[in-house]
């Protein structure tokens, strides 16, 4: 190839030389001291084939080394980082993000019209400040709904982990710990993960994990109003210990009137209630599934009456998170409301004057007559229960207490005899 650099030193003036790379925070790693090895017109970028300047570094512990792969004028056309190709502003493949902006960016892929391409930007980038994209994506729309809620808010560092080691796949690696590669069984080759080109993923075509995420775009659950009118509450989780009500406020008010903003700090959520339901569908619609503040991606969900999240509680026996209550052994069960009460375990056909409650008497004393024992309650005027019958005036019936058995000293000889003793 004529720009290569095994060749000539023809159209050298277009080598790129640069003294720092364009890379994403996962690619980078998190490491704030990382060293870098460069290498001048160390290859030939893998899109417009141009020589170019080739940084390599480690992105952590126990992380395999990276390096760039396209030159930096192919990652500014579209805004892209040079090892992933991922964009650099949502971290998601081209193909998605062209899709959800609805931009249709034709890069010549034949040689000549490839190099005649690259200069125009070239001299395009030349004319701005770097940090804005060019070409189609810089005539795009400054965002879209759908690539807010696909967007990663924080590095994917698992991304940078070392490849599968071939020989423990073969059973052959005799390196154990030391292996600086992983010993996982790697992924199925029918997978069309699996097979991936660094040029599809650059021209926005045939990408498998582009596909994945417009699939998983295409069936994202949406956030529908409830059906009670008078609902104008937003419930927003996942605040941890950096959302303040103040950046809360300062995000919901351009939705409408907040009539109050309560925060849980032990549950990490909070509610946000406001004046009219209209500001709060919108507020709903326009922050949910894409909500973040301070690098936090925040749950939205509505919040609900009062008076049906307590007749829910009661009902089946939840809490107020919803999470189900364990009974409490050795406490009686939730008493029915149209059920009496029945806390003497007795029949319900058993009258309350044939109750016997009785205490037998200690052995060796005689039972008083009959008639004359002490009232079983003490009277209370108008309040005091009827003077239960004698033994032997009480109607047959079933025994319910032990001083009523005739086998035990106590009991009445005409109650036994009554029973065929």
């Amino acid at each position: 190839m004529a720009t290569s650099l095994g060749s000539n030193t023809y159209n050298r003036q277009n080598w790129e030389d640069a003294d720092f790379p364009i890379l994403c925070q996962t690619c980078l790693g998190e490491n704030p001291y990382i060293r870098m090895t460069k290498e001048k017109y160390g290859k030939e970028c893998k899109i417009c084939a141009r020589p170019f300047t080739v940084f390599r570094w480690c992105p952590g512990t126990r992380m395999r080394f990276k390096k760039t792969e396209v030159c930096q004028t192919c990652s500014k056309m579209k805004n892209v980082c040079q090892t992933c190709l991922l964009d650099l502003e949502y971290g998601l493949p081209i193909q998605v993000r062209d899709t959800g902006l609805s931009v249709k960016d034709e890069v010549p892929k034949s040689d000549v019209n490839k190099e005649y391409y690259t200069q125009n930007m070239e001299r395009e980038i030349a004319n701005t400040d770097g940090t804005r994209p060019v070409g189609q994506l810089g005539k795009a729309p400054s965002s879209s709904d759908m690539l807010l809620k696909l967007a990663r808010t924080t590095p994917y560092y698992k991304r940078n982990r070392p490849h599968i080691c071939s020989f423990w796949v073969k059973g052959e690696c005799k390196r154990g710990e030391e292996c600086p590669y992983r010993h996982e069984k790697p992924t199925d080759p029918d997978d069309p993960l699996a097979d991936q080109n660094i040029k599809d993923r650059y021209y926005g075509i045939n990408d498998p994990v582009a596909d994945k995420l417009l699939k998983r775009a295409s069936t994202m659950p949406r956030l529908d109003p409830p059906d009670d009118k008078s609902i104008s509450t937003l419930y927003i989780g996942g605040l941890g210990d950096t959302v303040t009500e103040g950046e809360l406020k300062s995000h919901f008010y351009q939705f409408g009137e907040i009539r109050t903003i309560t925060i849980v700090q032990r549950q990490q959520c909070a509610f946000i209630q406001f004046a009219t339901r209209q500001s709060a569908e919108m507020a709903a619609e326009k922050s949910f599934n894409k909500l973040i503040i301070n690098g936090r991606r925040l749950t939205v969900k509505w919040g609900r009456s009062q008076a049906a999240r307590g007749k829910e509680g009661i009902k089946e026996g939840t809490s107020e998170m919803g999470t189900r209550l364990d009974p409490v052994p050795g406490l009686p069960g939730a008493l029915d409301e149209e059920a009496p009460a029945n806390y003497f375990n007795l029949d319900p056909s058993s009258s309350p004057a044939v109750m016997n409650i009785a205490l037998p008497l200690p052995p060796g004393i005689n039972p008083p007559p009959p008639g004359f024992g002490p009232p079983m309650f003490h009277p209370m005027g108008h309040m005091a229960p009827p003077m239960p019958p004698p033994m032997s005036m009480r109607p047959p019936g079933q025994i319910h207490y032990p001083s009523q058995d005739p086998q035990r000293m106590g009991a009445h000889a005409a109650h036994g005899a009554r029973h065929g003793e």
